[in-house]
């Protein structure tokens, strides 16, 4: 008969404390925290709890280890850990958790930043936006700005709101109603509201979350929700995906979530972008060689709210032999270069996807002997437009793009 494993002790205590410091602190996570051998945390928190903690404090270091390596170190001893709000917002809790299992942890949390603000402005947490600026782009926000949209930014300084009210008003979007929310749930609480374009509020906490409620205009700088975005929405020197190729291009990719792709011969940058639009999970390499085309999608991406896209200013297929393992390549420009194909089909994962599209006559043989030799699905697309033909409209048509789509054994 087995024997029954049982679970491990609870070594690691996680208490998340609010602007209210103590008042907001319940008996049980006071108890956890003066009974802890080793608590670690900001020096504000620590000082917070220092009149009945019994355990050895132990600030934070500088800079700060992302990686938690002094607590993980203490693994099977009595650990505390003092967070900010709630330590699976955005905080240390969800750090640790990739590294302790859920059931070695006592999680005591405090209302979020993001739950406080919403509950202060009366918004439905399951109908609005968040989104966690601290440390990271504010290009982040850009795919949020939708018409009548709402949305909750986590900032990382008194700098920042401003920094948004200019970014909209930039985009069309001045219109939108900016409400910096500072301190919330301490004694120093403070709502403040203006316009994106009337920006006036000065001195403020560090401490803010800039709720946003996005009024537009027929002009504002809307992302559409579905692929294939409008060829102006990317700057560009006509080497770019065209919009209706884009959208069966990306759907023969088929995006799935946290998945990375290879954009070899990025042009403008449009697929990548594109696929790392569809969730804030997606990665994504352009592989250029041009200079200028390299700073353009590094430009490109900033301006479509995806400023994490890497752009690796190479030829392939040099470039793809130090490159994280893809679940997912795109071949748009240099195809036909000697050994690129093959590098892309040996370098993608099992059961990841490649798709190549085809213009010259010299891509197209390649493509159709691959097909002969490992399968997939061909296909030919052919885009025509109306255009002015004296006082008349005719069709146009765009050059034919011949389509490999492939998925590995």
């Amino acid at each position: 008969m087995s024997k029954i494993k049982q679970p491990k002790p609870k070594w690691l205590t996680i208490v998340g404390i609010g602007e209210d410091g103590l008042a907001g602190l319940g008996d049980e996570a006071k108890r956890l925290i003066a009974k802890a051998e080793i608590i670690f945390g900001g020096k504000r928190h620590l000082a917070l709890v220092a009149s009945f903690a019994k355990g050895e404090a132990r600030p934070w270091p500088v800079p700060f280890d992302a990686e938690m390596a002094d607590v993980l170190a203490l693994a099977g001893r009595n650990v505390c850990v003092l967070a900010s709000g709630d330590p699976f917002f955005h905080g240390v809790g969800a750090t640790l958790a990739r590294k302790v299992k859920a059931q070695e942890m006592h999680v005591i949390p405090a209302p979020s930043a993001v739950s406080l603000a919403a509950a202060r402005l009366g918004w439905a947490l399951q109908d609005i936006e968040t989104v966690s600026l601290h440390g990271r782009s504010l290009d982040l926000i850009r795919p949020l700005l939708q018409p009548n949209a709402r949305i909750l930014a986590l900032t990382s300084d008194a700098e920042a709101p401003a920094a948004i009210a200019r970014l909209l008003t930039e985009l069309d979007f001045g219109t939108s109603l900016l409400t910096v929310l500072e301190a919330l749930g301490g004694p120093n609480e403070t709502l403040r509201s203006t316009r994106a374009n009337a920006f006036d509020i000065e001195n403020i906490n560090p401490l803010n979350v800039l709720a946003i409620e996005i009024d537009s205009n027929p002009q504002a700088r809307v992302l559409p929700l579905t692929s294939g975005l409008a060829d102006h929405l990317f700057d560009h020197d006509g080497q770019i995906t065209k919009r209706e190729i884009r959208a069966i291009t990306l759907s023969a990719l088929a995006p799935r979530r946290g998945e990375l792709l290879w954009d070899i011969g990025a042009g403008s940058g449009s697929i990548g972008i594109e696929w790392m639009l569809a969730h804030p999970s997606m990665r994504a390499i352009a592989i250029e060689a041009d200079p200028i085309r390299a700073a353009r999608i590094g430009r490109n991406a900033a301006a479509c709210g995806v400023p994490g896209l890497v752009v690796v200013e190479s030829t392939a297929p040099t470039a793809l032999t130090k490159l994280d393992t893809p679940d997912a390549i795109f071949i748009g420009g240099g195809g036909s270069d000697a050994g690129v194909l093959s590098a892309a089909i040996k370098a993608l994962r099992a059961g990841g996807r490649l798709v190549a599209n085809a213009v010259t006559l010299e891509m197209e043989t390649l493509l159709l002997a691959r097909h002969v030799s490992l399968g997939g699905d061909l296909t030919r697309i052919n885009i025509s437009r109306a255009s002015p033909v004296g006082s008349m409209q005719a069709w146009r048509p765009a050059m034919p793009v011949t389509q490999w789509s492939w998925v590995k054994p």
